[in-house]
């Protein structure tokens, strides 16, 4: 047996979480790979609508084996209060969701430099999250981090003193006052009593050696799916540096991830909008700063699930879509929202770009400023798609608009959504 993967082809955003849902029944196993709670997996289903920061999108199915891999750093407070949730709406946690001892641990101080080095960049700032994850695995990298088996080990607190007060230091040199900064609308002293707190529900859970686990399960023929987070334009070393996340985000990550050997990666699913959205700073060539991007924002409901805020919006970029693809080593595409082009007469597809007096299909090492697109404009369907059952009574320009991209980056599109409820999913 192999490990499929899933994962997003744009600036994160894109849909996984509701994918994740719908695959997961074909799945023994779903594992996290690697990111934190600055991601935000939506799903929806019999009218509940669930957002999903660290656990992965495979625990509504009570049969399947939920894992939080070793390359996932952990908030233990946003764990719990998603915990709470779940276990509100009657959905039963504890026996499937196991969590590996060696995935990182977001203190409150890492939230803390967060908003300091944020703050420090002024108008170069990269629109961080501010939920710790850069600090994280800047600890990680730099080997100060604290990781989840450490919270069972007895020198656990004079550890977590010691790392606190280097980043106290650290906060001093800012000139950045910890003590009447808020966390989550508390101060950072209740916040942090409250973290605290939260490691009892970590440590509830069953603690294990995932990548042994993990491997012993693919011995055993178990199927497991590694789940993505963010997306690949966003991924430390190949997307639009240094506006990314501080985790490999593509198909490599999940080795390290989990603990595997490439060998063992086997049906990589890409997914991708039907056109293109970012949240925060950084190179978006075909962002729209007129009354499309915000009809694509209103009817995509184009919010951050993690941060709230506006998402910018955009026409499909194509170079972008096949050097996602190529860095991916993408099997099968899935399209997601086609539901939101729907009021659209016409709809613009970027081909190519315009850069330095030339025309090209590959993205520039400095791709920051003088990217100009160049767009092809096909018909748009302009009708109401989200009833359909079948892609056989899709209306014509949909399907074409579908081989269009197939054809344009040479990869099959096997799912269509067509709205956010796992029911609305077309198969091809």
């Amino acid at each position: 047996m192999k490990v499929d993967v899933l994962l997003g082809l744009q600036w994160g955003d894109e849909g996984k979480g509701k994918i994740v849902d719908v695959l997961t029944p074909k799945y023994d196993i779903v594992a996290r790979f690697q990111g934190g709670p600055n991601a935000g997996h939506t799903i929806e289903f019999d009218g509940h609508k669930f957002i999903l920061h660290t656990i992965p999108s495979g625990i509504f199915n009570q049969k399947t084996i939920n894992i939080i891999g070793n390359g996932v750093i952990i908030d233990p407070c946003i764990f719990q209060k998603e915990i709470k949730n779940l276990i509100n709406h009657q959905i039963e946690v504890k026996s499937h969701l196991f969590i590996s001892k060696k995935a990182h641990l977001i203190l409150p101080t890492h939230r803390l430099l967060d908003a300091a080095y944020e703050k420090s960049k002024g108008k170069l700032k990269i629109g961080s999250t501010l939920k710790g994850i850069g600090p994280t695995y800047t600890d990680k990298v730099a080997r100060n981090g604290l990781r989840v088996g450490d919270i069972i080990a007895p020198d656990f607190e004079e550890k977590y003193k010691t790392l606190k007060n280097k980043h106290l230091e650290i906060l001093n040199f800012y000139k950045f006052d910890h003590s009447v900064h808020e966390l989550d609308g508390i101060l950072f002293s209740e916040y942090e009593k409250q973290w605290f707190a939260a490691l009892g529900e970590l440590k509830s859970f069953n603690l294990i050696d995932s990548e042994y686990y993990i491997n012993q399960a693919l011995k055993d023929g178990k199927s497991i799916l590694a789940e993505g987070a963010q997306g690949s334009l966003l991924d430390i070393d190949f997307g639009s540096y240094p506006f990314v996340t501080s985790s490999n985000t593509i198909t490599a990550g999940v080795c390290s991830g989990l603990g595997i050997s490439p060998k063992k990666v086997g049906k990589v699913y890409g997914i991708f909008k039907a056109y293109c959205t970012r949240v925060g700073s950084g190179p978006f060539p075909t962002e729209l700063d007129d009354q499309d991007g915000q009809t694509l924002r209103d009817v995509g409901r184009e919010y951050g699930s993690t941060t709230g805020r506006p998402r910018r919006c955009g026409w499909l970029d194509i170079p972008a879509l096949k050097y996602s693809i190529m860095l991916n080593g993408v099997d099968e595409l899935l399209m997601m929202k086609a539901d939101v082009l729907s009021p659209f007469k016409n709809i613009k597809v970027c081909t190519s770009y315009e850069f330095e007096h030339k025309t090209i299909e590959q993205i520039p090492f400095d791709s920051s400023s003088g990217l100009k697109p160049n767009y092809m404009e096909v018909k748009g369907w302009d009708t109401e798609i989200t009833a359909l059952k079948d892609i056989k009574n899709a209306p014509d320009d949909l399907v074409n608009y579908v081989k269009l991209i197939e054809k344009l980056v040479d990869t099959p599109v096997s799912v269509v959504s067509v709205g956010p409820d796992r029911t609305q999913t077309l198969f091809r």
